[in-house]
């Protein structure tokens, strides 16, 4: 049995269908992410670990959701930005959940230039991880 990483990335069924090498370079920024995690002493407090799911959306599916939890009234939600949202889970007190879409401007962006994918998809993650390391007072990556 694998213990699960502290840094996931989850990818909506329609965006796996519009953007055809995106679970392969997911895999490798949740690699790259949690390195970089890792040296940047974010597990330093084995006992107090935060464990990061990153979300990617669609602009309806990220709109679905926030609604969702705001009609929840889920107290821990924080909007980020007009595309970034996070809350924390209320089943897993160290889980925080972090849906961010990809715009339509940038969906039509990768249709145009495929290869954008992975760049696109490194610095708006880490951009989002470093928003979440300063909410948790860590060490930007």
């Amino acid at each position: 049995m694998t213990e699960p990483l502290p840094i996931s990335i989850y990818v909506c069924d329609d965006l796996t269908k519009q953007l055809l090498n995106v679970n392969s370079i997911t895999n490798k920024l949740v690699a790259q992410f949690n390195f970089q995690a890792m040296t940047a002493n974010w597990y330093g407090d084995e006992d107090n670990i935060p464990f990061i799911q990153l979300w990617l959306e669609t602009p309806q599916g990220f709109t679905n959701q926030k609604e969702k939890l705001q009609s929840k009234q889920v107290e821990t939600f924080k909007s980020h930005s007009d595309d970034v949202f996070s809350f924390i889970d209320d089943k897993e007190p160290q889980q925080l959940i972090c849906t961010i879409a990809i715009t339509e401007f940038e969906q039509n962006l990768l249709a145009q230039q495929a290869k954008l994918l992975a760049g696109l998809l490194q610095i708006k993650l880490q951009k989002v991880l470093n928003i979440i390391a300063n909410q948790l007072n860590l060490k930007a990556i």
